[in-house]
């Protein structure tokens, strides 16, 4: 929320909108998008069909519906057609996984105070929910996000010529997918550490492309990757860095790289200054809850640690992205 002038009501507004937050949270994690798909049921059929408590379900449906996610009729309650699309567990567009995320975040993000008193990360003195569940809920909804995103990046993105591609530190692979779904010529290898592997090649089997995309297992904080390269993809790497981690990667990238050959970098870009855009800025902080160093950085810093890393000609690519995102582009000397 970026305002020029402030009013009591803003104010109040910003301090509550975790109700708004928690009671979305709340739909997702209970499965009441997915309980309503298809038709109209009431508050009471909802609740036994999610094992809840029928007057609490009541008041939760009506908080969505409030929000414009549900709708309500004489005869209960159904999904919207958004909410159809985007909340429903098995539609294509689920972003079910990527808000259990968020959830996830919450007890960190309500001792953020701490964090800023001490200068460090304030660690899990809070009750853990199932660990695997919280790394299935990362792991899937950066695949959603992406799976929306990398279509679009991939069209914008000129690798005419291109060959040879190498997504490091990929995790699923999403973006070598669609990278080579919209370049015929090109192969590409994915490289991350082995828990990846058996996920990215699925997503590499969904789309028909085990011909063309391999996986490279490796730890890019203490291996040095594959290499040979007429491009290189980090996609949300460095913003987990301190500036020494982040010069390593790129080293180690760009090492990747034959001569002449290119090195995107997406990540949250701040401005210059480091007061905005908000999304950049706030995720700082997100990074200094999870991190020993991690943090968004600026265009200038970017550019200033790639042409350390033996890059050329480095800019931003003018391509409009959500939430501050932005890439960097540099070529191997």
């Amino acid at each position: 929320m970026e305002k020029s002038e402030w009013t009591i009501p803003d104010l109040l507004q910003l301090s509550g909108s975790y109700w708004g937050v928690c009671s979305l949270h709340a739909g997702v994690r209970l499965d009441v998008f997915t309980a309503l798909h298809g038709g109209t049921h009431s508050a009471g059929e909802v609740a036994a069909a999610c094992s809840c408590d029928s007057r609490a379900m009541e008041m939760l449906l009506n908080a969505l519906t409030a929000q414009g996610l549900l709708e309500k009729g004489p005869g209960g309650y159904t999904n919207t057609p958004f909410s159809s699309q985007n909340l429903v567990k098995g539609q294509p567009g689920y972003l079910g996984y990527i808000i259990l995320h968020h959830h996830h975040l919450v007890p960190g993000w309500a001792q953020l105070h701490k964090a800023i008193i001490n200068g460090a990360p304030v660690g899990r003195d809070f009750p853990q929910e199932d660990e695997a569940a919280e790394r299935e809920s990362f792991l899937m909804g950066m695949f959603n996000l992406a799976s929306q995103l990398a279509p679009r990046i991939a069209a914008a993105v000129d690798l005419t010529g291109c060959q040879r591609l190498l997504d490091f530190g990929g995790g699923p692979g999403t973006y070598a997918v669609h990278f080579c779904r919209q370049n015929p010529g090109l192969g590409a290898v994915v490289y991350d550490l082995p828990s990846s592997r058996a996920f990215a090649e699925d997503i590499i089997t969904r789309y028909g492309l085990g011909d063309r995309i391999s996986f490279a297992s490796g730890n890019y904080h203490l291996d040095q990757a594959p290499n040979g390269f007429d491009v290189a993809w980090l996609s949300h790497i460095l913003h987990a860095e301190g500036p020494e981690g982040c010069r390593t990667i790129l080293r180690k990238a760009a090492q990747a790289l034959q001569p002449g050959g290119m090195l995107l970098v997406q990540e949250f870009i701040l401005n210059d200054a480091k007061d905005g855009p908000s999304f950049p800025a706030l995720f700082s902080l997100n990074m200094l809850l999870a991190t020993s160093s991690g943090r968004s950085y600026s265009e200038i810093e970017l550019r200033g640690m790639m042409e350390e890393a033996g890059l050329s000609g480095t800019s931003r690519l003018t391509i409009d992205l959500p939430n501050g995102a932005g890439i960097m582009v540099g070529i191997r000397e």
